[in-house]
């Protein structure tokens, strides 16, 4: 079981930027999958999710309408695209997999986002 996410960069204040998460080992169709984020010295926090079945979709306040959750089940793979980045948004970018049904949770390694000019 993988979760391998991909797409950090640095990218300057206003960029956009699309993470994605590409899982193995098991089928994100019947997981909520979200990402989350840790800057330097602070809490990981929770960022977006999409959850199964159904696929809605939820944001955390300071990304509403600057940010993108997306899945592609055939692909088995997530995506987060960002918009309007900020400084703030500097961190390490975590891709989850839970489901509640099955007990199980799963985490990637991170990619790093960077947002400085």
């Amino acid at each position: 079981v993988q979760l391998v996410e991909s797409g950090g960069e640095l990218v300057q204040p206003g960029g956009s930027l699309r993470l994605s998460c590409a899982a193995s080992g098991f089928t994100i169709s019947l997981y909520y999958m979200s990402w989350y984020r840790q800057a330097p010295g602070k809490e990981r926090e929770w960022v977006a999710t999409s959850t199964w079945p159904g696929s809605s979709t939820s944001y955390r306040d300071s990304m509403k309408g600057r940010c993108t959750i997306s899945r592609d089940n055939p692909k088995n793979t997530v995506y987060l695209q960002m918009d309007s980045l900020k400084p703030e948004d500097t961190a390490v970018y975590y891709c989850n997999a839970k489901s509640t049904l099955l007990g199980r949770e799963y985490w990637g390694q991170g990619t790093q986002v960077t947002v400085s000019s």
